[in-house]
């Protein structure tokens, strides 16, 4: 395990564990499921930044594309749930 500096990917690390934490506490506040959801989404892209500057994103492509194919559809699913909220 290498660590591999790379400034774009620590940014959109810390980023995305800010709006995991955000997510939670907007969750905790309001008990609105989408501000979780959006939560999750982005603390699972933060995992994919940190395979990456950890040096594993070579080994684990296909691992590092499910997680964000993931990521992104609980994104689509919490702005569904907004968009047509009844």
């Amino acid at each position: 395990m290498a660590f591999i500096w790379d400034p774009i990917t620590a940014v959109n690390l810390v980023l995305s564990v800010i709006i995991l934490v955000l997510g939670y506490l907007g969750y905790k506040k309001s008990k609105e499921n989408v501000s979780l959801y959006v939560g999750i989404a982005f603390g699972l892209f933060g995992v994919s930044h940190l395979a990456t500057l950890l040096g594993f994103a070579q080994s684990l492509v296909s691992v590092l594309i499910t997680i964000r194919t993931l990521a992104y559809l609980i994104v689509i699913f919490a702005v569904y749930k907004i968009a047509f909220k009844r």
